[in-house]
């Protein structure tokens, strides 16, 4: 079952993958038609710029939530790298329980403040904020998820496999 899982996990971790390829594909080409309306047509264009900055407020929340691994996340390895195997439980645990409270408890309010957000919309391409906003919930529970799932390894004492992508150094 526990393989299963973990299979499950890394397929859902590449499609993850392949859409924050797309959104930066997207952004990308946006960059592009806009020099070009810009500085080759003289027609500079604003829909470009929004699509440009909301690919890459989407892809920075995506790729946080579901694409980074949590060997990529940037950690102090001065004082994480230079403990024990012990200490390092006790700090991954502390951390684990820091960070789900605090999103757990930042979760309402920002729930609140997106879904009144409903109310406006961006200038060019007429997206809802409370849409545009969305990526923020999507990217706050994955990250309680995520951290419910380092903690439980954790407290097990099990080195989670999906944090280095199942391999074994």
């Amino acid at each position: 079952m526990r393989h299963r899982l973990v299979r499950w996990g890394r397929w859902l971790h590449r499609r993850a993958d392949d859409i924050a390829s797309i959104m930066l594909a997207v952004m990308f080409a946006a960059f592009i038609c806009q020099v070009v309306f810009r500085y080759v047509l003289n027609l500079p264009v604003g829909w470009v710029s929004e699509l440009s900055i909301v690919m890459w407020l989407w892809l920075v929340l995506w790729g946080a939530g579901f694409v980074l691994r949590e060997q990529d996340e940037i950690r102090f390895d001065m004082i994480y790298g230079s403990v024990g195997p012990k200490a390092r439980r006790a700090m991954t645990i502390l951390f684990c329980l820091a960070a789900l409270f605090l999103y757990g408890w930042s979760l309402p309010a920002a729930w609140d403040f997106v879904t009144f957000m409903k109310v406006q919309e961006t200038s060019y391409l007429d997206i809802r904020y409370d849409r545009l906003f969305s990526i923020f919930i999507l990217f706050a529970v994955a990250i309680l998820v995520r951290y419910a799932w380092l903690l439980v390894c954790a407290v097990r004492g099990e080195r989670d496999e999906s944090a280095d992508g199942g391999e074994r150094s």
